[in-house]
């Protein structure tokens, strides 16, 4: 990719970094990456009792094909992450619409309360609100840490060039925890104001609060939301590079 194409920042963190950055390259953008966190498996003990397990990351898929035969259903947040489950061998997956509102409505409406707990695999510190959202719905909710997460410390290279010489023109954020962390980055390293000149492309509204309205936000030249939680309606915002 030439360097003097516009670049566009993907926080995105592995797995998953690599094949976004791919994507937006067929595109026509430069992409300069800067993984927001850092994902560690950790393992955990089975659940035999549970009935199904549920995929809210696809990180979670490495710890949890350690304990749950392939064969028992597994219910996954989105597309992107039910293929990833089917690519570690898992045979009964199925996939909700992208974020843990369409994964508890799945749940629900699939599985039976009487038929056991279901297996929550979520990371450290993340999956409260969809294992509250559960039990609302009369599920018994066995929780296991699938995964850490843990935020980077500094802008890599190529991103604070890229912020430094004003040739990025758009940014993918995927969460509202990695765009906190990024934007921290940006403030300590004195990039802030170089915002103004990047159009923010959020995958939801959650994550465009995170980008300007809570503290530490700050000024985008732009700003938009993808209509689906999910990355082809990321990409579709990004468009082409023209």
């Amino acid at each position: 990719m030439p360097a003097n194409r516009p670049g566009c920042l993907v926080t995105r963190p592995e797995p998953g970094a690599a094949a976004t950055a791919a994507r937006v390259a067929a595109l026509g953008w430069r992409p300069v990456l800067a993984p927001a966190l850092t994902l560690s498996p950790v393992p955990f003990a089975p659940a035999p009792e549970a009935q199904a397990a549920l995929l809210p990351s696809a990180a979670a898929i490495p710890s949890l094909a350690a304990v749950w035969p392939p064969e028992r259903p597994v219910l996954a947040v989105g597309q992107g992450t039910a293929a990833a489950a089917r690519a570690a061998g898992f045979l009964r997956v199925l996939a909700a619409e992208g974020d843990g509102a369409s994964l508890a409505e799945l749940a629900a409406a699939r599985l039976e309360p009487g038929d056991g707990p279901v297996l929550l695999a979520s990371g450290r510190g993340y999956g409260d609100e969809l294992a509250a959202s559960l039990a609302a719905r009369g599920l018994a909710v066995i929780r296991r840490e699938a995964y850490a997460a843990a935020e980077a410390t500094e802008l890599p290279a190529e991103a604070r060039a890229a912020l430094r010489d004003g040739t990025l023109r758009a940014a993918l954020f995927f969460s509202p925890r990695s765009a906190r962390a990024i934007l921290s980055l940006m403030r300590e390293g004195g990039f802030g104001g170089a915002a103004t000149g990047i159009r923010a492309i959020a995958l939801s509204g959650r994550v465009a609060e995170a980008l300007v309205r809570e503290p530490g936000g700050l000024s985008w030249g732009g700003l938009d939301v993808a209509p689906r939680p999910d990355q082809d309606a990321l990409l579709a915002l990004l468009g082409p590079c023209l």
